[in-house]
């Protein structure tokens, strides 16, 4: 008996701690393509991996008693922010004021997102393109829990304030309800964060800040219906909260970007200073992967430059005969974008080739008709 109590308690945990439910974390995600510079284009290649893993963090808390932790935190509960508006900066700085056991049970979303935003950037600078998805996936993940009001407080499904089941109510039935509006969202332009664990907070602490406003929305639903499950409560619930969950909504998806482009633009810098695990090749260009691939026509290649140098970009069958030049020449620091045309090949694999002094890079392209 005692077991079926706590598996239950387990799977409500479960579900209120999954900010904005699949389909909210799906929009937030996918829109932040929209606001994508023109030298992310690589990153448009990875949207619909990201989108479809954005929920990926949730599902792991059933088997990762870690993981939890990761997506809220009841901020109300440090002083320093109730009385002077910050908490510590870093998780070791928390720890030491608080101890461990406050700081894991009160949750470490910021220092989650900070953990996360390092793993994307390492991957980047490494040129590990498959740990790249999957940790830009868990960073959109974590980037909308921080946008979710009722992730950021102690009061988290207004238990504290006959609220109870809010929580749900406002991430899921309302979101799942007004879905097409959530979408209503065109992009807006990025610029690189010169403080990203700052950055990472101060959007927590603004967000804390409509807690109340969610509590009030509430209230004010239930007085025009007591039940829950009626359109009446939702479509009341959706006209107080309309304003700021759009804009909550849109926040998140640009700070996603912001983050894409600031990790991107990063470990850059770390290949360009040789801060990398890879050879001296990383050092003096990358060569982002084929899109698309599997390809039928035309496939796009970027060359990101680091050092200036001659390259030559060739097409090969698998038996090493080369089949076409793509581009060479010499080459200042910089992005460069070639087409490769290959509908007139038979379906099969190929190999793309990129030479330079010394030291070459290859990437495998698959022709499927």
């Amino acid at each position: 008996m005692k077991k079926g109590i706590l598996f239950t308690i387990g799977c409500l945990a479960i579900i209120l701690l999954s900010s904005w439910g699949r389909t909210g974390h799906y929009i937030i995600s996918t829109n932040a393509s929209l606001s994508y510079t023109s030298d992310m284009e690589f990153f448009v290649t990875w949207a619909s991996y990201i989108a479809d893993h954005a929920s990926d963090a949730d599902r792991r808390k059933s088997e990762d008693p870690n993981e939890s932790p990761k997506h809220y935190i009841d901020i109300d509960y440090y002083y320093e922010f109730v009385t002077y508006g910050y908490i510590p900066k870093t998780l070791n700085e928390a720890i030491a004021a608080h101890g461990s056991s406050n700081v894991y049970n009160w949750g470490i979303l910021p220092w989650a997102t900070m953990a996360t935003y390092d793993s994307l950037v390492h991957a980047l600078t490494v040129e590990n393109w498959d740990k790249a998805k999957y940790f830009a996936s868990d960073l959109g993940h974590y980037v909308g829990d921080g946008h979710m009001p009722l992730h950021l407080t102690k009061n988290y499904d207004g238990q504290l304030t006959d609220n109870y089941g809010i929580h749900s109510r406002y991430e899921s039935t309302m979101v799942n309800g007004h879905e097409s509006d959530l979408w209503n969202y065109s992009g807006s332009s990025v610029s690189r964060i010169a403080d990203v664990p700052q950055y990472v907070l101060d959007y927590i602490y603004a967000n804390n800040k409509y807690v109340d406003s969610v509590l009030i929305a509430d209230n004010y639903a239930k007085n025009i219906s007591s039940d829950y499950s009626s359109a009446e409560y939702e479509d009341a619930l959706w006209n107080k909260t309309k304003d700021f969950t759009l804009m909550l909504f849109s926040n998140a998806s640009h700070s996603l970007a912001e983050l894409f482009y600031t990790a991107w633009l990063q470990a850059d810098d770390n290949r360009t200073m040789g801060i990398s695990e890879t050879n001296e090749i990383s050092q003096k260009f990358t060569l982002m992967p084929v899109m698309p691939n599997p390809v039928s026509d035309n496939c796009k290649i970027f060359i990101n430059v680091h050092t200036t140098d001659n390259l030559q970009i060739s097409l090969y069958n698998i038996s090493g005969k080369k089949l076409m030049d793509i581009g060479a020449g010499n080459f200042a620091p910089g992005w460069y974008k070639f087409t490769a045309n290959v509908e007139n090949l038979p379906s099969g694999m190929y190999i793309l080739r990129v030479s330079g002094n010394q030291y070459s890079k290859t990437q495998r392209i698959v022709v499927q008709h």
